[in-house]
């Protein structure tokens, strides 16, 4: 790992577990500079992954400013936050977070967003890994946007590459579900978007073993880590039958930085908004028409990730998050 270029980045948020996995990884990246963290629902509402967020800055020790994004969806009410995956807190149930000292930004998120992209024209990338509500309302107040930011990264996703199903319906992945018409316009939107889902992240796993060299290799941050994966490593031992995670949201931030590490396919995408398909995510082949597929008409090609290193990846996160 070389420091190489800097890569500008801003990351869209609901921490989440994962998330506080990603964030330290880009914090301790050589060639990460993370300019900014924006918040939303997901994984826990977004008063508390607002909260942790500001937790987990003051707790690592970035200086990088943090707004509070999206309560909602840009269609109808949310579908709840994921307690049995990530803990009440959002944090694993971790019997000691402090209040932050910090106060969030006083702009919206999607208006940071905008204001950060217009400061910096072609410089940023944005990485989303939870739902892309606030890209979404970014979008429809500027949508200039499209042609100042750098790179479009998100986590979310699943398009049956060898089988690969959805982890909230047979179909749907977690982040898209929970806003599937904000996901349809960031993946239609003349921008270059990446999409890092469960074709790949499912490809990812963390073992136990690792989260131990955390605990004892990476500081106080890495037993932080440790600690607050319990709940999560418990739910996934439930779910899988073995002690560890998928590497979902650190799996994007590496594709942000080291993309070379994923192999990415073209073509337009599109998100299922309603009926027993909501949140599905589908790619046309690139260049294929169909007889009855105008609702791909004008689509910008996307790049979806359908493989990866996966070994090479997860040395690179591990290593990472234990400098």
């Amino acid at each position: 790992m070389t420091a190489g270029a800097t890569t500008f980045l801003l990351l869209d948020t609901d921490p989440g577990v994962d998330d506080a996995m990603a964030l330290l990884f880009l914090h301790r990246h050589p060639a990460a500079r993370l300019l900014g963290v924006t918040t939303v629902f997901g994984n826990a509402e977004v008063e508390v992954t607002t909260r942790n967020a500001l937790y987990l800055c003051e707790r690592f020790g970035i200086d990088a400013p943090v707004a509070r994004g999206a309560a909602l969806p840009l269609v109808g009410p949310s579908r709840g936050p994921a307690p049995q995956v990530h803990g009440d807190d959002g944090l694993g149930n971790l019997a000691e977070t402090p209040a932050p000292t910090r106060a969030a930004d006083p702009r919206p998120a999607h208006r940071f967003i905008v204001d950060m992209l217009r400061a910096r024209p072609g410089a940023v990338t944005l990485l989303a890994v939870g739902p892309l509500t606030n890209l979404a309302l970014a979008l429809a107040e500027d949508p200039a946007i499209t042609a100042l930011v750098r790179r479009v990264v998100v986590m979310g996703g699943a398009f049956g590459i060898g089988g690969q199903g959805g982890n909230v319906s047979p179909v749907a992945e977690a982040n898209v579900l929970c806003d599937p018409h904000a996901a349809d316009a960031v993946f239609t939107a003349p921008w270059p978007v990446t999409i890092v889902g469960l074709d790949a992240t499912h490809r990812v796993w963390m073992d136990d073993a690792a989260f131990a060299r955390l605990r004892d290799g990476g500081g106080a941050e890495g037993a932080f880590l440790w600690q607050a994966s319990r709940h999560y490593v418990g739910f996934h031992a439930g779910a899988e039958g073995r002690a560890g995670c998928y590497v979902h949201d650190a799996s994007a931030a590496a594709c942000a930085l080291e993309p070379a590490l994923f192999t990415l396919r073209r073509g337009p995408v599109r998100v299922v908004d309603q009926g027993l398909a909501i949140g599905q995510t589908i790619q046309r082949p690139a260049g294929r028409r169909y007889v009855h597929g105008q609702a791909w008409d004008g689509v910008p090609d996307q790049q979806v990730a359908v493989d990866v290193r996966a070994d090479a990846l997860l040395d690179l996160v591990v290593r990472t998050l234990a400098r």
